[in-house]
């Protein structure tokens, strides 16, 4: 596998891109840098609530002000100085993508995908504040980072159209197991 291979994953509230990220990173030796964690950070400097909507709010404001890749390239800097293999988790605009694949070459986008009723259902059960919502606040905030004209802010349809893979995780944590490590192989045959 490339040494310096940097994986972004992008997909829904809930499809398990998290889930991805823990087992690359236990059992595959990546590095692992959060957009999310950054706007967190930002948030937290800023004295805010987190919660999703501050989340969504404050990662528009970013990329307004620093350009639509700018999460993307402060993680990917990171990454860098560090070395090693990484995965950039929540790549979320078309300029995210278009940033990383222009800053590396080793750069592929993997989508997690999985059915709305079952993606409800896990960040129902994760319990985290920002999950606290009902099915009806899902369904809407699901909406808001789905598309937009705006290149800056979150457009998760188009940037899962532009995946160089996708996952369905629909089942259980052994089967995205699988679906992982076959994964890799592909990326290993490139």
């Amino acid at each position: 596998m490339k040494e310096n291979l940097v994986i972004g994953i992008t997909g829904l509230n809930g499809a398990g891109k998290g889930t991805v990220v823990e087992y690359l990173v236990k059992d595959k030796g990546f590095w692992h840098y959060s957009a999310s964690g950054l706007i967190t950070e930002e948030i937290e400097r800023r004295g805010g609530l987190v919660d999703r909507d501050a989340m969504i709010r404050i990662g528009n404001e970013l990329r307004a002000k620093y350009g639509a890749g700018y999460l993307a390239e402060e993680l990917l800097r990171r990454a860098i100085e560090k070395g090693g293999r990484a995965i950039i988790e929540s790549i979320r605009t078309v300029g995210e993508v278009e940033s990383l694949r222009k800053m590396s070459r080793d750069f592929v986008l993997l989508a997690v995908e999985a059915d709305q009723e079952v993606r409800y259902k896990r960040i129902r059960e994760r319990g985290s504040a920002k999950d606290n919502v009902s099915f009806e606040e899902f369904k809407t905030q699901e909406e808001k980072e789905s598309f937009s004209e705006d290149k800056n802010k979150q457009n998760l349809v188009i940037v899962g159209k532009m995946a160089d893979f996708r996952i369905n995780n629909d089942g259980d944590r052994d089967e995205l197991k699988e679906k992982i490590n076959h994964f890799l192989e592909e990326i290993d045959g490139r």
